[in-house]
């Protein structure tokens, strides 16, 4: 059985969390390079609900630091 999309998100929120903070964590170390490299992190990441979810932690990271 396919677990439903909340579901999906319940398993594997704390690890999409946990790869959010890990890629941004690189942008000080590659500086200008980050934003291609993290690009290509997030393409390879699979299933794409979770390519997304990481990608939506990665935002708030982001818009965290600018406020």
């Amino acid at each position: 059985m396919t677990p439903t999309r909340s579901e999906f998100h319940q398993q594997h929120q704390e690890q999409a969390l946990a790869r959010a903070a890990e890629l941004y964590a690189q942008r000080a170390v590659l500086q200008g390079a980050w934003l291609n490299w993290v690009a290509v992190q997030l393409y390879t990441l699979r299933p794409a609900e979770y390519a997304s979810m990481v990608r939506r932690e990665l935002a708030k990271l982001q818009a965290n630091a600018a406020s």
